[in-house]
């Protein structure tokens, strides 16, 4: 069973930063995508970005160029790099690995607690 413990969330300011992390158990850390998710209040949950086992990477057009996810297999962490804030981007961020079924990828780990982030002034 993959189990993931986000943390780094938080309140900041319209136009700041944040960096999360996630640590991942139970699953050949190197060797798996890894995502980020977000949950704005009534609403569903949405892909953010993901990383491949090799490195690259992908974001929906709402972040691009303002985040950026990065991995440290040696640690079993994946990151997201937060700059630019904006309101909009208040959710819960949940992270989890990502198993590539031939047509997409399936999140495959037990959700965690994830980690709130709030931007407002």
């Amino acid at each position: 069973q993959v189990t993931l413990v986000e943390s780094g969330g938080g309140l900041v300011q319209p136009g700041g930063s944040l960096r999360l992390s996630c640590v991942a158990s139970g699953t050949i850390f190197s060797i798996t995508a890894m995502e980020w998710y977000r949950q704005a209040p009534g609403k569903q949950r949405e892909l953010v970005a993901r990383i491949s086992s090799g490195g690259s990477a992908n974001y929906v057009d709402s972040v691009k160029g303002r985040f950026t996810i990065s991995r440290d297999n040696a640690k079993n962490t994946v990151y997201l790099q937060m700059n630019s804030l904006k309101p909009e981007d208040t959710a819960v961020y949940y992270c989890n690995a990502g198993r590539y079924n031939g047509v997409t990828y399936v999140p495959f780990g037990s959700w965690g607690q994830g980690t709130q982030v709030t931007v407002s002034s």
